[in-house]
């Protein structure tokens, strides 16, 4: 049995990561519904999915970039994120995962 110090060195809180923070993601990934309160208090719904055990937020701009892609590349089966900006005037850009960057002309 652990004690209360070896407990709280060790806690980690709860927290939704952005999905914009790992590089080569799968299109096969379960998707949740979750929900949470902003800085006012506000309750708001989000999409996120579970990865290593640790939950990472999907935009819904990023859903419909991955909805684009598919429309014209059906067969994607990874992509990735290019995130700018911060808080509410973050953008993200989805596109297709190209395994050999160095091809890409």
């Amino acid at each position: 049995m652990a004690t209360l110090k070896e407990e709280a060195k060790a806690y980690e809180p709860p927290c939704t990561l952005n999905i914009a923070d790992i590089e080569k993601i799968p299109l096969n990934l379960e998707v949740k519904d979750g929900e949470g309160k902003d800085s006012e208090g506000e309750p708001f719904k989000y999409k996120y999915t579970t990865i290593e055990g640790k939950d990472y937020r999907i935009a819904g701009s990023i859903l419909g970039g991955i909805k684009a892609i598919l429309e014209k590349i059906p067969n994607t089966q990874f992509f990735t994120v290019l995130r700018t900006g911060t808080g509410l005037n973050t953008r993200y850009q989805v596109l297709p995962w190209v395994e050999n960057k160095e091809e890409v002309v």
